[in-house]
């Protein structure tokens, strides 16, 4: 991904078992210096998503690097940044705080 250009990608998620689960996402960016930089326009997590059993769903994320990426020092010898993410049963009742909110 070139910054400054938007991009799409997909992450596949599946329910192996026989009852329907409702989860949650929640990413990470490697290296974690470069998480400044990455900005999600239209993302799956932190919202409840639910898979029926043996369901299997593409889920998309639209991002792009931030262009000052490219003018940071810091980030001169970064050429590879890791986008990840954890699918987990959501808990009833239970909400996830936003990050960098109390």
């Amino acid at each position: 991904v070139v910054p400054g250009e938007t991009a799409l990608a997909f992450y596949k998620a599946k329910n192996p078992t026989d009852k329907p689960i409702i989860g949650i996402s929640t990413y990470n960016v490697i290296p974690f210096e470069a998480g400044q930089y990455f900005n999600k326009i239209q993302c799956f997590c932190f919202e409840e998503q639910r898979l029926n059993p043996h369901e299997e769903v593409d889920m998309p994320v639209f991002f792009y690097i931030d262009p000052e990426f490219a003018e940071d020092p810091k980030m001169a010898k970064v050429d590879l940044i890791t986008l990840s993410y954890t699918f987990f049963e959501a808990k009833e009742g239970q909400k996830l705080p936003l990050p960098g909110y109390q």
